[in-house]
C-alpha cells in the first residue's frame, strides 16, 4: 500500500512507524508543515498508567522513551502555601522536542520517507490510505466531511516553560487582586520545566492580560509565582494566551482518510493525557490493519469499532476534569486538602474507595 500521513506529530510519526514495522512493503511517507526541529510548548507528561499501556504493547519504544524521561512518584498540591502530596500514581516527563526526535529517527532507520516545511494544498491522490495526524488546525479535517464539533472552554491559559526544576508534577494555586491563578507544572529534563498559567476569563481581564506583550505577561506571572519560581524567568515560545478547544468527530473516516490524535479529538491538559491518547490511536490503527489486512475500508471500521468507546470514556473524563478548573474560583475557598480530595474526584473515575486504596497516605491526612 501507499500511505500518505499529514502531521508529523506524536500520533503520525508513531503510527508510520507501527505500520512499517508490521507491513515492511508498503510506502509510507509522512508531510509536516514545520521544518524539522520546530516544535511549540516545553515538556510533555505520561501518567504512571499511560507508560504501563505502551510497555505492554510496544516495549522497545516504552524503554527508549523511558531512558529519556524525567519521572517521579507523586503529585503535589498547592494552596495557601500548604503542600499536599498526593501518592498512588506516578508521572513521568519528557521534551515534546526529544519524543519527536526519537520517533523521527526510529521512521528515519526504518525507510519511512519524512518531508518538512511542505504545506498540503490537495490531499494526496494515487495512495490507499490517507491518515490527518495534523492537530487541531487538521487540513484533513478541513477538506472532508467528517463533521466536527468545537466547543471553547471560557478560562485562559498561556504555556510556558522555566529553568527551575520542579521536583515532581504539582498544581500550584495563588490568589491575586485580580482573582485566583493556577500554574500546572513539572520538570521534562534536569534543567527545564513546563509552567503552564491558567485563570477565568475575569480574571485575565481584569488583570490587563488582553492588552500586555509577551515580555508584560512573563514579567506578570512571574511576581504571581514568585515564590515557586525561586527568581528563576519564564521562557517564551509562541506563548500566547488562549482558550483550550473541546473538538470531537462525529466521523472518524471518510472514504480511505481517518483522523488520528488532536485531529479526531482534545484532551484537555489537566489529565495530562494528549500524547497519550494520540499513541494510542496509532497502535489501535495499526492493529486494524492487521485485522483487515490491505482492505483500507475494513480496517478503518475496525480501528473505529474498537476505539471510539475507549476514547469517549477518557473524553468524557478530560471534559469534566476541564469544567473543574473553569470554576476556579469557588474552588479556592476550600481548605488545601480539601482541594486536594475535590480536584482528585474531579473527573467522577476515582471514587473515594479507588482513591484510598491508590493513595493511602494522602487519604490518612484527610483528618489534619
Amino acid at each position: 500500500m501507499k500511505v500518505a500521513i499529514i502531521g508529523a506529530g506524536p500520533a503520525g510519526l508513531f503510527f508510520a512507524l507501527l505500520m512499517k514495522r508490521q507491513r515492511p512493503a508498503d510506502r509510507i511517507t509522512v508531510i509536516e508543515q514545520n521544518p524539522r526541529g520546530a516544535t511549540f510548548g516545553f515538556g510533555v507528561v505520561f501518567s504512571q498508567g499511560a507508560l504501563e499501556f505502551l510497555a505492554r504493547d510496544e516495549p522497545a519504544m516504552h524503554a527508549r522513551l523511558s531512558a529519556a524521561m524525567e519521572s517521579w512518584p507523586i503529585q503535589r498540591i498547592v494552596h495557601r502555601d500548604v503542600k499536599v502530596d498526593i501518592d498512588g500514581n506516578g508521572f513521568s516527563g519528557i521534551a515534546r522536542l526529544r519524543l519527536l526526535q526519537i520517533l523521527q529517527d526510529e521512521c528515519e532507520a526504518a525507510g519511512i520517507e519524512l518531508r518538512f516545511e511542505e504545506i498540503v494544498s490537495v490531499l494526496p491522490p494515487e495512495v490507499d490510505l490517507v491518515v490527518g495526524a495534523d492537530g487541531l488546525n487538521s487540513i484533513v479535517r478541513g477538506k472532508l466531511p467528517f463533521r466536527p464539533k468545537i466547543e471553547m472552554l471560557t478560562n485562559k491559559f498561556v504555556w510556558y516553560g522555566t529553568s527551575e526544576a520542579f521536583e515532581c508534577l504539582t498544581l500550584t494555586f495563588r490568589e491575586s487582586e485580580h482573582g485566583p491563578f493556577v500554574a500546572h507544572h513539572y520538570r521534562y529534563t534536569p534543567a527545564m520545566s513546563t509552567f503552564l498559567v491558567e485563570c477565568e476569563a475575569a480574571t485575565w481581564q481584569r488583570a490587563g492580560l488582553d492588552m500586555m506583550t509577551d515580555a508584560q505577561s512573563r514579567a506578570f506571572c512571574e511576581k504571581i509565582f514568585r515564590h515557586d519560581l525561586d527568581g528563576k524567568p519564564l521562557v517564551s515560545n509562541k506563548s500566547i494566551w488562549r482558550n483550550f478547544p473541546l473538538l470531537t468527530n462525529d466521523i472518524w473516516s471518510v472514504g480511505h482518510a481517518v483522523l488520528i490524535g488532536d485531529a479526531l479529538r482534545s484532551g484537555h491538559f489537566s489529565i495530562g493525557s494528549g500524547t497519550r491518547l494520540a499513541m494510542d490511536d496509532a497502535i489501535a490503527l495499526a492493529r486494524a490493519f492487521q485485522v483487515a489486512g490491505d482492505d483500507v475500508i475494513a480496517a478503518l471500521a475496525e480501528f473505529e469499532r474498537q476505539r471510539r468507546p475507549v476514547v469517549e470514556k477518557l473524553v468524557a473524563a478530560a471534559n469534566l476534569s476541564s469544567y473543574w478548573y473553569e470554576r476556579l474560583s469557588d474552588k479556592m475557598a476550600l481548605d488545601p486538602w480539601r482541594l486536594a480530595y475535590d480536584y482528585m474526584t474531579r473527573s467522577g473515575r476515582m471514587t473515594p474507595e479507588r482513591l484510598r486504596q491508590e493513595a493511602p497516605l494522602f487519604m490518612q491526612g484527610s483528618g489534619s
